[in-house]
Parts: structure tokens; sequence; C-alpha cells
């Protein structure tokens, strides 16, 4: 039996057009998960990338940020899909500001994004999970932020931190109805999102000498613990923060 084997499941995966998101979407394709990919952009690279699999993609247009469009993500879903198994929360925006400057709206876009929109589409597919009594795996993305406090992202670092918080919180009454809530913490990662970071040769150089592995992450390396997360392999993990960060937290 493999327990990493993903035939017959699917997957919904959050910011699915990019970066993070879209390696998970096709690495959990490649272990045999269908995907419905949400997001607000154009997810036609990973829908090849996905088919190219042989596993059937199923975009699903939603702006997250938005309550009125989170509320139907899951309704959507199942209807493109019976039951899917599998939830991917990895939607998220970043806000660089020092903190005395950080304004009001960046702090409620960056927590309705990466904080709000998550619970409320966790508790969707919970719910549905719960009343068809049939296992699911819900993976949230959290952050070194999760861990750490940072510089100059204070409604990031409050977001990852809530969601850490949460995945505790959902595993803890969600466990026994067979439904695991874990999290992955990714390192620094080449994404659009630190695309600054790696522009400031100060920051960048600071960055690399503090991880052990050498190197920035890619975003397929999220993609192995994803797997692992959503499958029986990790039928007795609940309510864990992985960090996939190179040795950063180790340091």
């Amino acid at each position: 039996m493999n327990l990493f084997d993903l035939s017959g499941r699917c997957a919904i995966v959050t910011g699915a057009n990019t970066g993070i998101g879209q390696a998970i979407a096709v690495g959990l394709a490649n272990s045999g998960a269908d995907i419905i990919a949400v997001g607000r952009s154009s997810m036609e690279q990973t829908a090849a990338l996905v088919e190219a699999s042989g596993k059937a993609f199923h975009p699903l247009r939603a702006d997250l940020s938005k309550m009125d469009e989170v509320r139907t993500v899951i309704e959507r879903a199942t209807a493109i899909r019976v039951r899917p198994d599998i939830l991917i929360n990895n939607a998220g925006i970043i806000r660089r500001a020092d903190t005395i400057d950080l304004t009001e709206q960046d702090w409620d876009d960056v927590m309705d994004t990466n904080l709000k929109s998550a619970f409320f589409l966790c508790q969707a597919f919970a719910r549905i999970a719960i009343e068809k009594k049939a296992p699911a795996k819900i993976i949230n993305i959290a952050s070194l932020l999760s861990f750490q406090g940072g510089i100059r992202v204070a409604s990031y670092t409050a977001a990852k931190s809530g969601l850490a918080g949460l995945t505790r919180l959902m595993a803890n009454e969600w466990s026994p109805h067979g439904i695991n809530v874990n999290a992955i913490a990714p390192g620094y990662v080449e994404t659009n999102n630190t695309t600054a970071l790696r522009a400031d040769a100060e920051r960048n150089a600071d960055i690399l000498k503090r991880i052990p592995a050498g190197r920035w992450a890619r975003a397929d390396d999220m993609a192995g613990a994803a797997v692992f997360l959503a499958s029986r392999a990790s039928d007795y993990v609940h309510g864990t923060v992985l960090p996939v960060d190179g040795g950063w937290l180790a340091r």
C-alpha cells in the first residue's frame, strides 16, 4: 500500500495561480489528486501543469478578500465534486510598512485575505465533512512569522500567528470527526511576495547567512510536505505546524 497515493481524491487549493499554491496543486496532482483551484486571476499555467499529470483541473474564480465570495467557495466546489477531500488554505497577501505607519486599510486587507477567509473556508469545509461522516484533510499555509515577529509586516505576522493558533484549535475540535488539521510554515521562498526582499542586496545576504541549507526555498519545496499532510501517511498527525525552512528555525 502506498501511503502517499492520493488517487481518487480531490483537493481545493486557494491561491493556486502561482508560487506555493501552484506548486502544491501540481504536487498533489502528481500524487493522484484532482484539483479545484481557487483564485482571482488566470490559472491557465496551473491548469496545464495539472492536466499534464493526467488529473482533472477545475478553476473556481473568487476574490477571497470579499466575504460574500468566500461564503460560496465550498458550496461551488461541492457542486463540481460531491465531496472534496482536501482543503489547502494558501491564498495570501502581504503589506510592508514600518509598524508606526501601517494603515487600517493595510491591516484589514491582510487579515481578511490571510486569516478571516481561511477560517470560514475551514468552517464550511469541515461542516460538510462532519455531516457526511467522511475523513478529510485541512492544510493551512502558515509562515516562519507564525513563530517569530519579523519586521515591517505587522498585519502579516498577526495573521500567520493567528492561523497557527486556529490550526491547533481546529485540530482539537475536529480530530474526533476524522478531520486532520495541520499547517505548513514555509521559510523564505522565491515568490512574488518576496521580490522586494530578494532585490535588497543587504537583506538578501543577511537572510542567506541564516539559512543552513544555503539557499532560498523554491515553491516546489513545499509540495512534498503538502502531499504528506494530505495523504494517509499523516492520519495520526493533528495540530502540527510543520516548518519547511531549510533549517532557519534551527539556527
